[in-house]
């Protein structure tokens, strides 16, 4: 903790720091799992700090992003722009307007309008936007923590209902239409499920190219790499990926060269580089329980968690060395009682003044949290390499006059 101390004492806390040597670690595993010669886009919405996306830049990555501000943090940390993925069902004809006059070229379309609304504005910007259809199919299975397709959702175009909407999508000026775009599972609990989840994709895309014609230059076949969140835990290797994608690419694309295989990663790329760091305010005995009252809450952590969204949410910090071992719930500082972090973690007795240290958090933290309630400062984000601290900023809300 001695670390931690020192960022403490010149940053505050709560503070959240990320490790750059974690994130090109975590990109390193995910090349080697996937087939050498596919295409990785980032999911900034997983954290877009600029230190981590430029990064990622840096690494090789694309970046996939669902709003101007992202393609603008994207753009300022050295991605090239018409390699971004934009994505997200309600895209707005303004904001639209914005990412193309930024040069985004590479779009998701999640329904008829969706497509319509991209092709309007390409063609009052005089350009051809390239759209792959995402497409609603399969249950996703059930090993996962989110299932994203095979019910009714705001995601993509359902591919039962295939006859319908297909000559809807097929010669619409403006747009070029060059493939398919899957995203059935988030978080897949194991490789199996994974592997499951891809070869469902690759069948239905290879049915929808062979009997609608559908184009196949590139099929992104989205993500659910999975990874341990707020809790102690391993990284996940996936040994057996990349020979099961080949093997599934090769029966399902008929050997075609041709094809950009493209994936989607968020929290296996960022996961393990963040760690919060917090401090006990108070311990209290409530009814019989236990209580650390801490100086980081929902506001600064898994908030989203709270809306059913994003990640389940049980904080566990490292272990400290020393003290007696005791059950323990951990509650943030705000004027909430929904403010909890864990209930119920069995911790070394902490005290007043201790540091925790909650690992894991580099995805889905502070950016998916409710910075905004109750009006408390916002950590200090640090960022190191090599044990040196190469950023530290903090993020602070503005209200402008219109």
């Amino acid at each position: 903790m001695a670390m931690h101390d020192r960022l403490i004492q010149k940053y505050g806390s709560p503070l959240y720091r990320y490790d750059l040597g974690e994130v090109a670690e975590a990109y390193g595993r995910l090349c080697a799992a996937l087939p050498p010669a596919a295409a990785i886009f980032y999911s900034l919405k997983a954290n877009p700090h600029p230190s981590i996306v430029a990064d990622l830049a840096r690494l090789g990555a694309r970046a996939e992003v669902s709003s101007v501000a992202e393609l603008l943090t994207a753009k300022s940390c050295g991605h090239a722009i018409h390699q971004c993925l934009y994505t997200g069902p309600g895209k707005t004809a303004e904001e639209i307007r914005q990412a193309v006059q930024l040069g985004a070229r590479l779009f998701s379309a999640e329904s008829v309008t969706d497509l319509r609304r991209i092709a309007g504005v390409a063609r009052a910007e005089d350009v051809t936007a390239e759209c792959l259809l995402r497409l609603n199919a399969g249950s996703g299975g059930s090993g996962t923590s989110i299932r994203m397709t095979g019910r009714p959702s705001q995601f993509g175009f359902d591919v039962n209902e295939v006859a319908r909407w297909i000559s809807q999508v097929s010669d619409v000026d403006g747009v070029d239409v060059v493939g398919m775009h899957f995203f059935p599972i988030s978080n897949a609990q194991s490789e199996a499920a994974l592997i499951a989840s891809f070869e469902e994709s690759l069948a239905c895309a290879s049915l929808l190219h062979e009997t609608y014609g559908l184009p196949l230059r590139m099929l992104d076949l989205g993500g659910g790499f999975a990874a341990p969140y707020a809790r102690p835990g391993p990284a996940v290797v996936y040994g057996g990926l990349r020979p099961a994608l080949l093997r599934l690419a090769d029966a399902y694309l008929k050997g075609r060269s041709d094809v950009v295989l493209a994936f989607e990663a968020g929290r296996y790329l960022t996961a393990a580089c963040g760690s919060l760091i917090t401090t006990v305010s108070d311990v209290k005995l409530s009814r019989g329980e236990r209580i650390a009252v801490l100086d980081a809450g929902i506001n600064h952590l898994g908030g989203m968690s709270g809306l059913r969204r994003m990640l389940p949410l049980s904080a566990m910090p490292e272990a400290a060395a020393g003290g007696e071992s005791v059950v323990i719930t951990l509650a943030g500082p705000l004027c909430a009682p929904s403010d909890v972090l864990a209930h119920g973690v069995r911790l070394h007795s902490p005290a007043p003044g201790d540091v925790l240290e909650i690992p894991n958090v580099g995805a889905y933290g502070l950016s998916a949290s409710l910075i905004a309630f109750l009006g408390r400062v916002c950590p200090a984000e640090v960022v190191v390499r090599d044990g040196d601290v190469v950023s530290a900023t903090r993020i602070t809300l503005v209200r402008d006059d219109l």
